[in-house]
C-alpha cells in the first residue's frame, strides 16, 4: 500500500540535455541542447511502482535482488521520501498531466529501514549483496569495518538517491531536506528510524587513461568525503544503458563503477548544508 499522499514540495527548475538532434550520421553525440523543466517531489504512490524499479535497476544492475519488493518498501513508508516528477500549470492538458501523473518519474529520494526490514527477503539479499562485493572488492581492514557495522547496528539505513542522467544537483537538495525532516519527524513516534548509519551505493565512472573518478551524481561526491567506510568495484560487464547519460566525442572513454558509501547518521544535515553550497557555488 502506499503512503499518505503529500502537496507537492516547491516546484524546482532543473535542464537536462536532450541529444536528439545533435547526432551525426554516425550516431556519435557532439554536442548538448538544454531542455528547461520544472520538477516537484510528491510522496510515492502504487502508480510509481514501475519507475521506482527503474531507478532501482540502474543503480543495481544485475544483482540478485528483488527489485520488485524493494520498489514496494519504498511506496509503502508513510510520510518518507519523495519521487521526482515534472510538474505542469493549470493551461497544460489535462490528459497529459493525467497520464504523468501515472508513469513519470524521474528520480527517487528515499531510505529503507534494514533494522526494521531485516526478515524482508530483499533486505537479506541486499545484505548478502554487500558480503559478497566487500569480500571481493574491499580490503581486509575493510571487510572488517563493514562487518562490524553491520552486525552490531541495529538502526541502519540504506539511503537512496536516485534519478535520470543530466538532472542536475540543484535538485537533490529540497529532496534531501526533505528526508531529512521526514527521518526526524517519524523517530520521535519509531526510535527505529534514529538511524546510526546510512549505505549508499553510488554511480561513479573513471576516465581509462588518468583513473579519474566522475560521480554520475554530483552531490554524490560529498558524501563519498565524509564515509566512514568505502569501496568500489567494476560494473563494466553489466548492461548499464542509463549510467551518466552520453558523453560527448571529444571526452575521455570512462569505465562504469559502483560506490559503496557507509556514513555515520548524524553527518547527514551537515552534509547537506554542504551540497547547497555546491550546488549555490
Amino acid at each position: 500500500m502506499a503512503g499518505p499522499k503529500k502537496k507537492p514540495r516547491q516546484p524546482t527548475k532543473a535542464e537536462s540535455d536532450d541529444s536528439s538532434n545533435d547526432e551525426s550520421d554516425n550516431g556519435t553525440y557532439h554536442g548538448q541542447k538544454e531542455i528547461h523543466a520544472t520538477f516537484e517531489g510528491r510522496n510515492p504512490e502504487g502508480q510509481d511502482f514501475h519507475g521506482i524499479k527503474q531507478l532501482l535497476n540502474q543503480l543495481f544492475l544485475k544483482a540478485h535482488i528483488d527489485l520488485s519488493q524493494m520498489s514496494d518498501l519504498l511506496i509503502a513508508q508513510h510520510g518518507v521520501g519523495s519521487v521526482l516528477k515534472q510538474s505542469y500549470n493549470d493551461s497544460d492538458d489535462e490528459e497529459d498531466v493525467d497520464m504523468s501523473e501515472e508513469k513519470d518519474v524521474f528520480g527517487i529520494t528515499s531510505v529503507i529501514n534494514l533494522g526494521l526490514q531485516k526478515e524482508t527477503p530483499c533486505v537479506q539479499q541486499f545484505y548478502s549483496l554487500l558480503e559478497e562485493l566487500s569480500k571481493k572488492h574491499a580490503d581486509e581492514e575493510i571487510q572488517k569495518s563493514i562487518t562490524k557495522i553491520v552486525n552490531e547496528t541495529k538502526r541502519l539505513g540504506f539511503l537512496i538517491n536516485e534519478r535520470f542522467v543530466n538532472i542536475p544537483a540543484q535538485i537533490s537538495v529540497p529532496l534531501l531536506n526533505s528526508l531529512n525532516d521526514e527521518i526526524d519527524r517519524i523517530k520521535k513516534k519509531d526510535p527505529s528510524y534514529d538511524f546510526e548509519y546510512f549505505i549508499m551505493i553510488s554511480k561513479i565512472c573513471k576516465t581509462k587513461d588518468t583513473d579519474e573518478v566522475i560521480y554520475t551524481n554530483d552531490e554524490e561526491e560529498l558524501f563519498s568525503k565524509e564515509a566512514d567506510v568505502s569501496f568500489e568495484f567494476n560494473v563494466s560487464n553489466e548492461t548499464d544503458t542509463g549510467l551518466a547519460g552520453r558523453w560527448l566525442a571529444e571526452d575521455k572513454q570512462v569505465v562504469p563503477y559502483r560506490k559503496v558509501i557507509i556514513f555515520n547518521a548524524n553527518k547527514l544535515r551537515n552534509i547537506i548544508t554542504k551540497i547547497t553550497a555546491f550546488v549555490q557555488s
